[in-house]
């Protein structure tokens, strides 16, 4: 199915330049003691999987809610104008609010993909290049499945403003350490969050597989970054260490921020002042804002960025709590949900097979 209009029409252009000035690092030291990382990069290279084949894309998701998620958790439930509208009317909003969210998914997965391969050429340990090029594999595999996902909804949106921002940022730094800091704990972590939320309440069996498949790549991806920069911040400075929580503390403002959907209530011609007014009272979406830093936040304390000041943040946020969070434990879940999502698939191919003998 050709993508819906909207997306080359609001970018007006095709492509974004981000300038870039970094050094390209090679290193002639071809060791192999970083066994933490070649354990990672074992894993990358094992456990890398084909979305045409292991993604069922002949379901046919449903027009009026593609992703199967119950309308009590769509943002504007609740408000008096979404609540007297038809079933037809609601059914509209619950497409183009998951064209929204896996639009966004897919343009951060290309923005993944692009930082992967600009590891690999900027970080110094020839180890850490190694598990990051299975990381570029992966993310071109994410992009490639968003793609597939959003063409199957059959609408599609631009780049928000703030994720936007945030990649210019990321790209824009020189400093290796930063790639990782904004892609693999802000980007990444915060996208977890959010895949978590459909994977675990999608009816829809082919939304609820995407996400679930790219989640156990992604923890990979987090663990990655936890293990470099775990290593390294202990190096700096306070006032370097000072300067990456500030990058924090701005980055995960601006993130929080983005999960308005203007674009969504201006398309569809909502009163955009109103939907804005009821989002911000409205404790639902407090919830999942907050929810969203729940990978976040561990991983943050793990790496060592943890002074007063990004605690105060944090704090006056509401999500300090997920400090004490087991991200090991969250991210052998992620892995248990695949492989459940791939038995499940697996019984289904056997017993059509087996319709298939028989009727033969």
């Amino acid at each position: 199915m050709a993508l819906d209009p909207l997306y080359a029409i609001a970018l007006e252009d095709a492509q974004w330049e981000v300038p870039q000035d970094y050094e390209t690092l090679f290193n002639w030291n071809y060791s192999d003691d970083r066994k933490d990382l070649l354990n990672l990069y074992h894993k990358g290279k094992t456990m890398q999987w084909d979305a045409e084949t292991r993604i069922d894309w002949s379901h046919d998701m449903d027009p009026d809610n593609p992703l199967g998620i119950p309308i009590e958790y769509f943002p504007l439930y609740g408000a008096d104008f979404f609540m007297k509208m038809s079933k037809k009317e609601q059914g509209e909003a619950l497409r183009h609010q998951a064209a929204w969210s896996n639009s966004q998914f897919l343009h951060g997965e290309q923005g993944a993909l692009i930082c992967a391969a600009k590891i690999v050429q900027n970080v110094p340990d020839t180890e850490a290049k190694f598990y990051a090029a299975t990381q570029v594999m992966d993310e071109a595999r994410h992009v490639e499945s968003y793609k597939m996902l959003v063409e199957k909804i059959g609408v599609s949106y631009p780049i928000t403003g703030p994720l936007k921002t945030l990649l210019d940022q990321v790209l824009s730094d020189s400093r290796w350490d930063m790639t990782y800091l904004g892609m693999q704990v802000v980007i990444e972590g915060l996208a977890l969050a959010a895949f978590a939320n459909i994977r675990d309440n999608a009816a829809d069996p082919l939304a609820a597989a995407v996400n679930a498949y790219v989640m156990q790549d992604e923890a990979r991806h987090v663990a990655f970054g936890r293990l470099a920069l775990r290593e390294f911040y202990p190096s700096l400075t306070q006032a370097e260490r000072n300067e990456r929580e500030e990058f924090l503390i701005e980055a995960c403002y601006l993130m929080r921020d983005r999960f308005k959907n203007s674009e969504v209530w201006k398309l569809l011609g909502y009163p955009v002042k109103e939907c804005d007014e009821f989002l911000e009272k409205s404790e639902g979406m407090r919830m999942f804002r907050t929810g969203l830093f729940s990978r976040i936040v561990p991983i943050v304390k793990d790496i060592g960025l943890w002074g007063d000041k990004i605690q105060r943040a944090y704090g006056d946020m509401g999500i300090l709590g997920f400090a004490n969070i087991d991200i090991e434990a969250m991210q052998a879940n992620d892995m248990r949900v695949a492989a459940e999502h791939d038995a499940r698939k697996a019984h289904v191919d056997a017993a059509i097979d087996t319709g298939r003998s028989a009727a033969e």
